[in-house]
C-alpha cells in the first residue's frame, strides 16, 4: 500500500499537469478563431482574393478568379467549410475578379481587375455592395458595377485595397519588372469612367490588404511580402514581413484585430495560412522610404506553426512525458525510503 504522503503527491501532481493541458486545449481552441484553414468547397478551385468579414467573426470571403460568374463565397476559418455563396445582381459578366476588399461603411469591394493579356483591356470593372446581414447556403444581392481606366493606359492587376478609414480604392498592377500603385477618385461614380492614377511604384504584386487601422499596406507577391507605412494618402518606408511559400501565391488578408496575416493560394483544397505579426513588427523598415526600392524581396523560407490540433496535440504529448517523468522520480523516491 503506497503511502498517503505518496498519493496525495501523486493527485496534486495529476491535478496540476491535467489543469495545465485543459488550459493549454482551451487557449487552443480560444485561438482557433481566424487560424489557419483548408477551403474545402469543391467549387472553389482559383482562390485568388480573400478578406475577413466586419459581420461574421471567423469568416472569409474569398472568390474564383475566372469562368464561374459573378459569384463569392464565405468561408468559415473553424471548419473550412462554405456557409454561404453569394451571387452578384446588375452586374455584367466578370472576366477576371482577382481581388476582394470591404471599406469602412461595411460594403464589399470586388476588383474584376485581371488583364492576362498585359493590358488588352481598355477598362476594368469595380462590384460593390453591402455585406450581408445574415449568412445562408444561397443568397443574391444588388451591386454596383464601376467602370475603371487607368490614366497611363490599360495593364493587368491583381490586388485591389479600400483604406478602412477614409474609403478610397487602390489598385496594385502586377508586372515582372515592377508595377505601379493607382489612387481612384475620393467617391466612385457608376455613372461614367472613374480614372486611377499612379502615385507610387511597387514590386511585383498579387494582392494587398490595409491594415485594419489603416497605418500599413501590406502588399505580396509569389515569393515574399513586404508592408509600407501609410501617411496622408501615400505609402512610405518598407519593411519585410514574413511570408508562407504556397504553391500559388495569390491572396492576402488581415485578421479583423490586425495581429496577424492570412496568405491563401489557388487550387482545389487551397490552404490558407495564418502567420503571427509578433506585435505588428517584423523585419527591419528599409531606409529608402520609397516603394519598389529593396522591395522585390527573396524566399524567405517556409513557415511553420502550430495551429488548432497540431498545438493540442503537441501541449498533452509534453503533458505526458512530464507526468510519466515525475511519477518515475517519486517511485525512485519512495524506495530509496
Amino acid at each position: 500500500m503506497r503511502s498517503p504522503s505518496y498519493v496525495a503527491v501523486s493527485a496534486a501532481l495529476a491535478v496540476t499537469v491535467t489543469a495545465a493541458v485543459l488550459t493549454g486545449i482551451a487557449g487552443g481552441t480560444a485561438a482557433a478563431d481566424d487560424s489557419s484553414f483548408t477551403i474545402k468547397d469543391p467549387r472553389i478551385t482559383e482562390s485568388s482574393g480573400l478578406v475577413a468579414s466586419k459581420r461574421h467573426p471567423g469568416v472569409y470571403w474569398t472568390h474564383n478568379d475566372q469562368d464561374e460568374g459573378p459569384y463569392l463565397y464565405a468561408v468559415d476559418s473553424r471548419t473550412g467549410e462554405t456557409v454561404a455563396r453569394l451571387a452578384m445582381r446588375g452586374v455584367g459578366e466578370p472576366r477576371d475578379m482577382e481581388a476582394v476588399s470591404i471599406g469602412p461603411d461595411g460594403d464589399i469591394y470586388v476588383g474584376d481587375i485581371g488583364d492576362n493579356f498585359g493590358g488588352r483591356w481598355d477598362h476594368v470593372w469595380i462590384y460593390r455592395f453591402p455585406e450581408p446581414e445574415k449568412l445562408s447556403p444561397e443568397l443574391t444581392v444588388q451591386a454596383t458595377q464601376y467602370t475603371v481606366q487607368y490614366e497611363d493606359g490599360a495593364r493587368d492587376a491583381e490586388a485591389l485595397m479600400v483604406h478602412p478609414s477614409t474609403g478610397r480604392v487602390y489598385i496594385a498592377s502586377k508586372n515582372e519588372d515592377g508595377g505601379g500603385l493607382y489612387e481612384g477618385p475620393a467617391t466612385l461614380t457608376a455613372a461614367g469612367t472613374n480614372v486611377f492614377r499612379r502615385i507610387a511604384e511597387v514590386p511585383w504584386v498579387t494582392d494587398g490588404a490595409f491594415s485594419p487601422d489603416g497605418g500599413e499596406l501590406l502588399l505580396r507577391s509569389y515569393f515574399s511580402a513586404r508592408a509600407y507605412e501609410w501617411k496622408d494618402g501615400r505609402p512610405g518606408a518598407d519593411r519585410r514581413v514574413r511570408a508562407p511559400i504556397q504553391r500559388q501565391a495569390e491572396s492576402v488578408a488581415y485578421t479583423p484585430d490586425g495581429s496577424a496575416l492570412m496568405f491563401g493560394t489557388e487550387g482545389a483544397q487551397s490552404t490558407v495560412q495564418r502567420v503571427e505579426l509578433d506585435g505588428g513588427k517584423q523585419g527591419e523598415t528599409t531606409s529608402s522610404g520609397a516603394p519598389g526600392q529593396g522591395g522585390g524581396g527573396t524566399a524567405e523560407g517556409g513557415v511553420s506553426s502550430l495551429d488548432g490540433g497540431d498545438r493540442n496535440l503537441t501541449y498533452g504529448l509534453v503533458a505526458a512525458a512530464g507526468l510519466g517523468a515525475l511519477v518515475l522520480w517519486l517511485r525512485g523516491m519512495r524506495r530509496k525510503g
